[in-house]
């Protein structure tokens, strides 16, 4: 068993984030995927019962769906996330208009993660800039609705917002983080979240050049 399945230490996991670019600031889909994996082996999502299940479900989904286009027939154009666009875009296997004809393709499926990347870096951003009395459940709402709110219905909206309101104390959502100290779990998430921006920052710009971003 390694480590992230043995012990969860949020640093490794967000660190791995480095490790999704390339040389030419593509993105690995590999690393990206086992970075996602990890999230979800630490129980990151989890581990305050269901009030992120609503998230880590839908993306250990999408998880599966990535690991058999990776795995499948045409896996060398599943090597980056720029090769996968270009593949599936230009053989016409993203609709823009209609969800049904390609409900799982590669274009689709990574979007869903990306938008959950957004919420969980501008939340980790939130509980690292705010001070010490902050309500964790407003940080969190307040990232929510800043990000994937807009593609969820009323109804998901009001329960996720309803669950945000379990969520525990700001000392204590670091002290989760299992890094040591709130002080040293703060000057973590300085040192890990740029990394996650950055990664985030450039599939944006991707999907943003190819019209992919409001894909049903």
């Amino acid at each position: 068993m390694d480590d992230l399945e043995s012990e969860f230490n949020l640093k490794v996991v967000l660190l791995s984030f480095k490790q999704c670019l390339n040389e030419k600031e593509e993105v690995l889909l590999d690393h990206y995927l086992a970075s996602w994996r990890g999230l979800v082996r630490c129980v990151f999502l989890n581990s305050l019962g269901t009030i992120f299940s609503f998230i880590s479900k839908d993306v250990v989904a999408k998880l599966q769906i990535m690991e058999q286009l990776c795995g499948g027939p045409q896996q060398e154009h599943y090597s980056t996330l720029q090769a996968m666009v270009a593949y599936e875009v230009g053989s016409q296997l993203v609709d823009l208009e209609r969800r049904s004809r390609h409900p799982d393709s590669g274009c689709r499926t990574v979007l869903r993660l990306h938008r959950a990347l957004h919420w969980l870096q501008l939340f980790l951003e939130g509980v690292r800039t705010s001070p010490e009395d902050a309500r964790t459940a407003a940080l969190c709402t307040d990232s929510y609705n800043a990000s994937l709110a807009a593609y969820h219905p009323w109804i998901i909206r009001r329960a996720v917002t309803v669950a945000f309101c379990a969520l525990p104390t700001r000392k204590v959502f670091l002290e989760t983080m299992n890094v040591g100290s709130p002080e040293q779990a703060v000057e973590m998430l300085g040192e890990a979240l740029p990394f996650i921006k950055r990664v985030y920052d450039i599939s944006q710009r991707l999907y943003a050049e190819h019209a992919l971003l409001d894909l049903p």
